[in-house]
């Protein structure tokens, strides 16, 4: 059987399609096969997968890193997405005969090659070194525009690289953890509040409420799901942005049904949603397409299985 890993980078680029292809060309090599390309205008990113054997998916993600760093310049970027560098996060998911120890070694090994070449970051999720560094948020924390005064504190010193600040460069992410859906639902309001709110009540980590004039943080819904309002205001209506960490437990159907039921008590409609990038079949199996009124779907390109065709057979 072969075994088969994937590789995730997000890089912050969305909307120069002449960038975008040469960052994500660099990625196909012989024996790694480019399943996805999926940009994004308003969140000026764009999320890249590939998957391989893991030696060769390794390479592939150093050669995407490099080009990414020659092509992209941190100190012009503009975005609604959170980020802190040109390759913001590379994290490796196990799929077929890998494991989560493989993915580690391999984020490790990549790290170090990012280091070779001075380029910083930290290593999260299951490759972190230090507690502090295991959630992506708290690494992003401050994002770019606060990464020159983050790195002169001693607990951010980066992982791997060099910690003074790049401008063009930043710093970036290199990861291993399990799947993650990105999963957009837009709102028919053009009120950033209500997504905003709605956000916050349903993600793991809640966020601070006021009541009878005490400020109190509570945690909110859905443990493993991360989620923010997104300003798409210029296409008719306002998006709550979400990843679903571990999609076993608080999937797509559980996600949406409970933003449109909270969306409805604020008298606002769902106008769509959207997934980006790639999900395994098993996340779709108890939900429609029609319930999710998902837009711009393609099952062919968008599940892994399909993507990876009769290669993955082989």
């Amino acid at each position: 059987m072969k075994k088969i890993v994937l590789c995730v980078p997000n890089i912050s680029e969305g909307r120069d399609w002449g960038k975008i292809n040469q960052i994500a060309s660099a990625a196909e090599i012989p024996g790694c096969k480019l399943l996805d390309v999926a940009p994004d205008v308003d969140h000026n990113r764009t999320v890249i997968t590939f998957a391989g054997g893991p030696r060769v998916v390794q390479f592939a993600a150093l050669k995407l890193i490099i080009k990414a760093a020659e092509l992209i310049d941190m100190s012009k970027h503009k975005g609604e997405h959170p980020r802190m560098g040109a390759v913001d996060v590379c994290p490796f998911v196990p799929f077929r005969g890998v494991s989560m120890e493989d993915c580690v070694k391999l984020a490790r090994g990549l790290a170090k090659s990012a280091n070779r070449l001075d380029l910083a970051g930290y290593l999260y999720e299951c490759a972190a070194i230090s507690p502090e560094k295991t959630k992506l948020s708290n690494i992003r924390a401050g994002e770019y525009e606060g990464l020159e005064e983050k790195l002169k504190k001693l607990e951010w010193f980066p992982d791997f690289g060099p910690a003074e600040f790049n401008p063009k460069f930043g710093v970036m992410a290199i990861g291993a953890r399990d799947f993650l859906i990105a999963f957009n639902v837009n709102l028919e309001t053009l009120s950033l509040d209500i997504a905003a709110r709605i956000a916050r009540i349903i993600r793991g980590s809640g966020g601070v409420w006021e009541f009878n004039g005490v400020r109190e943080s509570v945690s909110g819904m859905l443990s493993t799901v991360h989620a923010k309002k997104i300003d798409t205001r210029q296409k008719g209506y306002v998006q709550v942005s979400t990843n679903l960490c571990d999609y076993k437990k608080h999937g797509l159907s559980v996600t949406f049904g409970i933003i449109k039921s909270i969306a409805e008590s604020y008298a606002v409609g769902v106008h769509s949603s959207e997934i980006v990038g790639l999900l395994p079949r098993d996340a779709l199996k108890d939900v429609s397409l029609e319930y999710l009124q998902l837009k711009d779907f393609n099952p062919q390109k968008q599940i892994i299985e399909e993507a990876l065709g009769l290669w993955l057979r082989k």
